[in-house]
């Protein structure tokens, strides 16, 4: 399974696929006191983890500065990370012979990995790109397996995070499948309104399953 949970956030209950593999236009840093405090509210809102606990987990962390027009990761490449997005925006989509389909674009507070890739080897099914200079906070995968020699609870506090990217997977899917185009991009720009002012529409378009002339053609509609 190809996941990436996003933000179960109140803004988006969308889906995303992503597979980090750092290249070496890629630079690390540690991360500074005020950036701890960023970081435990990112993870605290994805896992029910007391304050102690968070203390323990936030320094295996780094800082990763990808410059815009970067490659986080690319097709068929294997995973060796997971991330919160700190800053900036990356599009996340695979090539078809005859085009591109974005299926997500990941923004501030996203929580990003292929999990297929991060926890069974697999290779990456997306592309991942920066669209803007993006800044993000990121475990390597040697120290996310072995989370359980530092926190007693990961297993069942994986258990959960797994069940929540379930459920968020089977919304989007649903969406998708059942509302009409209109409300599709209704929805997504309610939750999703910074978005429009960073990400080009055809990426937004292809996103919501859509061609760009379908979606000026409702944008346009809901303006009038």
């Amino acid at each position: 399974m190809h996941v990436i949970c996003i933000g179960f956030k109140k803004r988006t209950e969308f889906f995303l696929n992503i597979v980090p593999k750092w290249q070496s236009n890629v630079s690390n840093k540690r991360i500074v006191t005020n950036e701890m405090n960023e970081l435990e509210h990112y993870i605290k809102s994805y896992f029910d983890l007391q304050k102690e606990d968070l203390k323990q987990l936030t320094p295996l962390f780094d800082i990763q500065e990808l410059p815009k027009g970067s490659f986080y990761v690319e097709q068929d490449t294997y995973c060796d990370a997971l991330s919160f997005v700190k800053e900036g925006y990356l599009r996340v989509f695979a090539g078809t012979e005859t085009k591109e389909v974005t299926q997500w674009i990941a923004f501030k507070g996203s929580f990003i990995t292929d999990l297929s890739s991060l926890v069974f080897d697999n290779k990456a099914r997306f592309s991942i790109q920066a669209l803007t200079d993006c800044e993000l906070f990121t475990i390597k995968k040697s120290a996310y397996q072995n989370l359980d020699t530092v926190l007693t609870d990961w297993p069942v506090l994986e258990k959960l995070f797994l069940a929540k990217c379930f459920v968020t997977l089977e919304n989007r899917i649903f969406q998708l499948l059942s509302l009409p185009a209109a409300e599709r991009y209704q929805l997504f720009f309610e939750q999703n309104k910074e978005l429009f002012n960073h990400v080009p529409l055809q990426y937004i378009a292809s996103m919501l399953g859509m061609t760009p002339e379908t979606l000026s053609r409702i944008r346009s509609q809901s303006t009038s």
